[in-house]
């Protein structure tokens, strides 16, 4: 038994220094690349406020905590969402699919697709000519997109049912209309323990090779609006990004309250391994606590609500004020067809970017009944 726990608290010794050895290899590139994947999946985890780490079992863990795939065992599941942003103006498309292998005694595969666009957006670069004359039929619109796909892969460790590990294999494509397009590839990795009396423990390292994007630019077509020989759009110098690996661990609880009602609640402690507002700050490690609740009516009705983001808010004045995002939803299951509703902040700041976003999971096992 000491053996085994043993062996658990190495596994997180080991992601949470990979994490932090591939910061350090970050920190010689651009940083801050790849920002629609942390936007997140699934209503469910909005309402929580993200904090799903440690309890996540269907479908969508393959974002949250792949490990948590090893719990869909009995047949696929599927997932959609889809939302809008900033009044309409940005839209963002997810599809998952999580599928058992050998009634999951073989570990479980999971695929994702991410589509995170802002579209029409007006072209100006042949707006003026080298004359300075002004020609608005020359207007042209374009897109700009971001794509990603994981394919998952989860397990049990040690024969041992309740502790589980996954990871995710990610490719990443970003386009700008036709002035530049990049490739990327990362892999996360998660870990989960359940007890019997319904405590539950995860841990998710995301980009833990650091998620690494290679930008083409299209200098050609990006630099047509010239006046008066001076080129108006110059191209970006850094063609390379490295995303940087966050580290989120989560510890959870399931609580019976009746035969009818249930209670789960789970505590996260979100870390970015640089300097930024968080309630916890240095020069080395970022970490802010976030807490999420779940109350079900028979598993048929649910009740959310979360609080996260804790950072230190700067003002005019040059005062600082702690703030904290709060996050609400409701689900509805029936038949193995569960949709969820959760009203949270896209932005993640303190501006009030609230917005409403829907999700559809079926679990064919319940669905053919």
């Amino acid at each position: 038994m000491k053996g085994k726990f043993l062996k658990k608290i190495k596994l997180v010794f080991i992601i949470c220094t990979t994490c932090a050895n591939a910061n350090l290899h970050a920190q010689a590139f651009r940083k801050y690349s790849n920002e629609f994947l942390n936007i997140g999946a699934d209503a469910r985890a909005f309402g929580m406020g993200n904090n799903v780490v440690a309890n996540i079992s269907d479908v969508n863990a393959a974002y949250w905590n792949p490990a948590g795939l090893t719990e869909v065992r009995d047949s696929w599941q599927g997932a959609l969402m889809h939302a809008e942003y900033f009044q309409s103006i940005a839209k963002y498309e997810y599809a998952a699919a999580a599928i058992p292998l050998n009634s999951g005694t073989e570990g479980t595969i999971g695929f994702s697709l991410y589509r995170f666009a802002v579209d029409d957006i007006m072209n100006t670069t042949q707006l003026i000519d080298k004359q300075g004359n002004i020609d608005y039929n020359k207007i042209s619109r374009f897109s700009t997109a971001d794509y990603a796909f994981m394919a998952s892969y989860a397990g049990n460790l040690f024969n041992d049912p309740n502790l589980s590990i996954g990871a995710n294999a990610k490719i990443v494509y970003r386009h700008i209309g036709k002035f530049a397009n990049a490739f990327g590839f990362g892999l996360d990795a998660g870990l989960q323990y359940r007890t019997q009396d319904k405590f539950y423990f995860g841990v998710m390292a995301r980009d833990i090779s650091t998620t690494f994007n290679a930008w083409s630019v299209n200098e050609k077509k990006l630099n047509k609006l010239e006046l008066d020989e001076e080129t108006l759009n110059e191209a970006p110098k850094d063609k390379i990004e490295l995303t940087m690996p966050k580290l989120k661990l989560g510890a959870a609880k399931k609580f019976d309250l009746n035969k009818k009602i249930g209670l789960l609640a789970e505590l996260d402690l979100n870390f970015e391994f640089d300097k930024n507002n968080d309630w916890i700050s240095s020069d080395a490690v970022s970490m802010s606590p976030s807490i999420g609740v779940e109350f079900d009516y028979d598993q048929v009705v649910y009740v959310r609500a979360g609080l996260n983001n804790m950072q230190y808010e700067t003002r005019f004045d040059d005062s600082r004020k702690l703030t904290i995002q709060p996050n609400a939803g409701i689900g509805f299951r029936y038949k193995g067809v569960t949709v969820d509703y959760a009203l949270t902040n896209i932005g993640n700041s303190s501006i009030a970017l609230y917005s409403n976003i829907f999700s559809v999971k079926i679990d064919m096992a319940e669905f053919i009944k």
